[in-house]
């Protein structure tokens, strides 16, 4: 891999800690900003330089929310440059541990996941001269906390970066709003300050989002979302269903007292399309349904065409059971909200699902569901959003690698 040039801020993130350099004394750098604006890979190599040229036989810590994202987002990228400029890497796989050498010295350099409460123990007890924490904002305050405070050899540093949230994060509030309390170089991101983006990708990012969204991914605000989740929304951008699919879905929200609603979705060139929908609302009609009587509603939707693979809201165990005793292949929807409603907006603008004229629940929520202002931080309301959650599931679920199908539902 070679790069023509960094931009100036980039160059910034790489020499920050350098003799010459004005924030040399500070504790720690802070990058955030707009999606895909180059803040990560330049930030993997000035962490590994720093540790390279001022330390020998000292352990670091790289975290992320998984292992497995800290080393398709930061690793797999980073590995084949630091070879490049000329640094001798052992990637230890299974142990979570790369060893990197340079002219004589060799660090270790260990990751860390820090997806829930539990795992501040994973990192508890080790001694470092530094930790890089990739997307901070999506690991829980006690996982960072306790990275921080194993950054205990003389001159260890801080080193994080992230995408914006709500302006309510403890992150935003306790480190980007106190930088210079806390001795930290606060570096801010635009897509513009990725030399590798060519202006036709820097405009497509830009179509991709507007409102809330487009403040937050684009410009990199710390904004709290207001209105309507997906404010771009209109009964416009309903399509006709295509004449033929090569895949079917089914995504599914389930409820008992609650409303339930499924989506059939079709795959017709690089689009997704809701082709139809079921929804249906206990409440509201006064009689509930059982779990058969749900799979046989969904069967219906179906329409005997062979579905691949049907994607259930992860608490609902008994459905998933009896839908499993039918004979459906039954996917656990990821159930990351904010996540879900990031890809479905991006997917909506950029036209990889579509949503069929005729799911008229699917457009009433789309119109309904709203941001909870009232939250304090962001939240969507819980309300009007039955087929939002299906979508949700369903944009997640595409989100993946592709998996080996094995056997499909049967046509009857």
């Amino acid at each position: 891999m070679t790069f023509d040039f960094f931009s100036r801020t980039q160059l910034k993130v790489l020499s920050w800690w350098s003799d010459a350099s004005p924030y040399r004394e500070l504790d720690a750098v802070i990058c955030d900003g707009a999606v895909r604006s180059g803040k990560t890979l330049c930030m993997g190599i000035s962490f590994v330089c720093w540790a390279m040229r001022r330390f020998n036989g000292q352990s670091f810590g790289i975290c992320g929310k998984a292992k497995s994202s800290i080393r398709r987002n930061m690793i797999e990228p980073l590995l084949p440059v630091l070879r490049d400029i000329g640094f001798t890497v052992r990637d230890l796989v299974s142990k979570g541990i790369i060893v990197i050498g340079y002219r004589g010295r060799e660090n270790r350099f260990y990751l860390f996941g820090g997806k829930d409460e539990s795992s501040s123990s994973l990192i508890q007890g080790v001694t470092l001269a530094g930790a890089l924490l990739d997307e901070v904002v999506l690991m829980p305050r006690s996982f960072v906390e306790q990275a921080c405070a194993r950054c205990s050899v003389t001159g260890s540093r801080l080193w994080f970066n992230c995408n914006p949230e709500s302006p309510q994060h403890w992150f935003y509030r306790e480190w980007i709003q106190k930088a210079d309390e806390r001795r930290a170089l606060y570096i801010h991101f635009t897509l513009e300050d990725n030399p590798s983006l060519s202006k036709k990708i820097i405009d497509r990012y830009k179509r991709m989002y507007s409102g809330d969204f487009y403040r937050r991914f684009i410009l990199g605000q710390w904004v709290l979302p207001s209105g309507r989740v997906y404010d771009f929304f209109t009964e416009d951008m309903l399509c006709n269903a295509p004449e033929k699919c090569g895949e079917y879905v089914v995504s599914c929200d389930y409820g008992t007292k609650n409303p339930s609603s499924f989506g059939l979705w079709g795959k017709s060139g690089e689009s997704w399309y809701r082709l139809r929908e079921y929804y249906y609302d206990g409440r509201k009609m006064g009689v509930q349904k059982t779990d058969e009587e749900y799979v046989a509603a969904l069967t219906e939707l179906c329409g005997g065409v062979t579905v691949q693979r049907v994607i259930v809201d992860p608490s609902a165990a008994s459905f998933i059971e009896a839908l499993s005793r039918a004979g459906f292949r039954v996917e656990k929807a990821e159930n990351d909200v904010l996540r879900g409603i990031r890809l479905t907006a991006s997917y909506l603008k950029s036209g990889r699902i579509r949503i069929c004229r005729g799911c008229d629940d699917a457009l009433r929520e789309f119109y309904q569901y709203r941001w909870d202002d009232r939250a304090g931080r962001e939240a969507p309301l819980k309300q009007n959003d039955h087929a939002m959650d299906d979508i949700r599931y369903f944009a997640a679920g595409i989100s993946k690698p592709a998996q080996p199908l094995g056997a499909a539902w049967v046509e009857r």
